[in-house]
């Protein structure tokens, strides 16, 4: 085998590049091995370890067995896994990757960022990782292609950015989900919604009101999305439509669909318009859009306004007014030449509801206004919040302080929810008196 050549070429002394290029050695002639021979997939790990270890027994380099330990664990992750990030995401509470170039690797912990130790060994090393992310997804980044989103095989979010784009070196940013799914019940565990909010929610996702999730980036959009489409009843036909294939329903009967990128000619591209245009001839029930960004706004308007009740999408945006106006942007993306006011219309037929998802100061996310959409008057989309989260004060080690509570509005759909069999009772939509806080 390949691998036993390096004995005879090993230096006796181990410097850190020696160290880079044994590791490398052995990774790409373990690939090419795999490659070409029929390995059960439970079997691999053991043939590393044994591949390695006869090249270690036919060296005469005196390695302690810590350093052996970890070649092998690093030739592993690289042939196995995705390099050096890999124990990374096998890290429960590491919630985000960030690679800054091969030397700067950050990550995300409880809503911290902090630098990691870990390091690639150069662009090249980022570069095949990257590969090894996009390419089973029949996706590419090069020099005329440089950005890139795909997924991992756990639905981790991942975006990579290359040169000329990304001048400091590769760029990979992966956004890790959870394994096990979160519940609505976990969601007020953590503090980001409360139990009337929750049972306010499924009722409207039940009662199959329209609703927009909005907020920033890493605010926790898509995992609040998963949530309220947790409400959804078995027996319907759910229809999801995403960049990235990322939600993680629970129900059965799923249809997932990807938008797929142009090819190496610019050609032959699908994007989420043409998906949601698509999904209008399958017969959904329930039609949800990982993220409305352009002229599918429109198209998703539509479908709502036109007996596709129940959707739900995630739109950018700081605040629910604010999301109001980032839809209307939207809109007139798609090229269609509509007076502002026939586009308000629209939104305010068709969204029933918008909850604000926001990621405050000290890392936390929480759902920070359930805001009803009321109609027009005259040029203006009314609103009005249900529940509303009230900031009173920060603690001398930056956590926010405050509660989320009703306002005191019953909203002006709540007949709808009655003949859906949904009589809420006033004690969700009662307001009650703030706890004191400490002052900063």
């Amino acid at each position: 085998m390949a691998l036993n050549r390096y004995a005879a070429n090993a230096p006796q002394k181990m410097t850190g590049q020696d160290l880079i290029r044994l590791k490398k050695y052995l990774a790409d002639n373990l690939l090419r091995v795999l490659e070409t021979e029929a390995i059960e997939p439970s079997q691999r790990a053991t043939f590393i370890q044994q591949n390695i270890g006869r090249v270690f027994e036919n060296t005469q380099l005196k390695l302690p067995e810590d350093l052996k330990k970890e070649i092998f664990k690093q030739v592993l992750n690289e042939v196995l896994g995705f390099g050096p990030i890999q124990p990374l995401l096998d890290d429960p509470d590491v919630s985000e990757i960030m690679v800054n170039g091969p030397k700067k690797i950050f990550v995300e912990k409880k809503g911290r960022l902090t630098k990691s130790e870990i390091t690639f060994d150069d662009d090249d090393h980022v570069l095949r990782i990257i590969d090894r992310i996009v390419l089973p997804l029949g996706r590419r980044v090069d020099f005329d292609s440089p950005t890139v989103d795909a997924r991992l095989p756990d639905g981790s979010r991942v975006n990579a950015v290359v040169r000329p784009v990304s001048i400091d070196g590769p760029s990979i940013t992966i956004r890790k989900f959870r394994k096990d799914k979160l519940k609505a019940e976990d969601l007020v565990n953590f503090g980001s919604i409360t139990n009337q909010m929750a049972e306010f929610l499924e009722a409207c996702v039940r009662a199959r009101f329209n609703i927009v999730i909005s907020g920033g980036t890493g605010s926790g959009k898509t995992t609040l999305l998963n949530v309220v489409s947790s409400f959804i009843p078995e027996g319907e036909r759910i229809i999801t439509i995403e960049d990235a294939a990322e939600l993680q329903l629970q129900q059965d009967h799923v249809m997932r669909m990807e938008t797929k990128a142009a090819n190496a000619d610019g050609l032959h591209a699908v994007s989420i318009r043409e998906l949601v245009k698509n999904s209008l001839r399958m017969r959904p029930d329930r039609i949800v859009v990982g993220e409305v960004r352009g002229g599918e706004a429109l198209d998703m308007l539509q479908a709502m306004n036109t007996g596709h009740d129940g959707s739900l999408t995630t739109v950018h945006s700081n605040s629910p007014r604010d999301a109001i106006s980032r839809l209307e942007t939207l809109v007139l993306m798609a090229g269609m030449d509509l007076p502002l006011k026939v586009v308000r219309q629209q939104i305010s037929s068709a969204i029933d509801l918008i909850v604000q998802q926001t990621r405050l100061k000290d890392g936390k996310r929480k759902v920070t206004a359930i805001t009803e959409v009321a109609g027009m008057e005259g040029d203006i989309v009314v609103l009005t919040d249900i529940f509303k989260f009230n900031q009173t004060g920060v603690t001398e080690d930056g956590q926010v302080l405050g509660d989320l509570q009703p306002t005191g509005i019953r909203p002006n759909f709540t007949p709808r929810l009655e003949a859906a069999g949904f009589k809420l009772g006033a004690e969700v939509f009662m307001a009650r008196p703030s706890k004191p806080t400490a002052r900063r």
